[in-house]
């Protein structure tokens, strides 16, 4: 009986030891061929597939989406998808991983970082979206911006306001040196972050005809840092009424 017993529990540790070993086969398998799949570009009706099998895998397709990531051997498009479905598998987890993408070389990668980590709420990386309005690439300074203002960063308010005198957002023209659009958008990315300091320069530069381009943009931002909101009608009205605004907090 005792022998018996014995063989019996022989038998059921070598299904057992079986079976862990199939599975862990089954999972290589599995990791192997996603990995393939990202070897070329993936089609916009492949996605939605590879997405499915990556969440139903969850952590352990990490390892497959971190070597998609670091490899530059896998194409741009399939490496800025990795970034994203790495967020979504790991969440919060993955953002100080991610981080360090922030200043990889490829400034594509950087981008999807950013993106990335917005997305994730990431409020506490301010110091990497701050930095970022600082890169060599204006697509990236473009993210950094939009991020700091979804994200609604107020504390780096004077980064955003430093973006108007960075040399690299303006462009050589016949005519002379002309604002790229990043400079609207810090502009109105000033107001919506109600950056107080910024007003004093907004009042100067909303009377001069120098910034006559960008000036819907400065009305929008004195409109949401004061409250107040020019009259409609034409520009001269609404240039005297921040004069007279400005008159008015000089007094208080």
């Amino acid at each position: 009986m005792k022998i018996l017993s014995g063989l019996i529990l022989s038998f059921s540790l070598l299904v057992s030891i079986s079976g862990n070993a199939s599975s862990l086969n089954s999972d290589k398998e599995m990791l192997a061929e996603l990995l393939f799949k990202f070897e070329t570009p993936i089609k916009k009706e492949n996605f939605p597939a590879i997405k499915k099998s990556i969440f139903s895998m969850g952590n352990r397709s990490v390892p497959v989406l971190t070597q998609v990531m670091r490899e530059e051997k896998f194409p741009e498009k399939n490496r800025w998808m990795a970034t994203f479905l790495l967020a979504q598998v790991m969440g919060d987890k993955s953002a100080a991983y991610i981080s360090r993408y922030s200043q990889h070389p490829n400034w594509l990668m950087r981008m999807a970082s950013l993106k990335a980590l917005t997305a994730l709420k990431q409020n506490d990386l301010g110091p990497v979206f701050a930095k970022a309005l600082k890169d060599n690439a204006l697509l990236v300074r473009v993210q950094a911006l939009e991020s700091i203002k979804t994200l609604n960063l107020t504390k780096y308010a004077p980064h955003v306001w430093a973006v108007l005198y960075d040399k690299r957002n303006y462009y050589e023209t016949k005519v002379g040196n002309k604002r790229a659009n990043i400079i609207k958008m810090a502009v109105t990315t000033v107001g919506d972050l109600k950056f107080e300091k910024a007003k004093p320069a907004l009042y100067k530069m909303v009377s001069s005809k120098k910034y006559e381009d960008i000036f819907p943009e400065m009305d929008y931002a004195l409109t949401k840092i004061t409250g107040k909101k020019s009259p409609e009608g034409n520009l001269q009205n609404k240039r005297q009424f921040w004069s007279r605004q400005n008159m008015n907090d000089v007094i208080i």
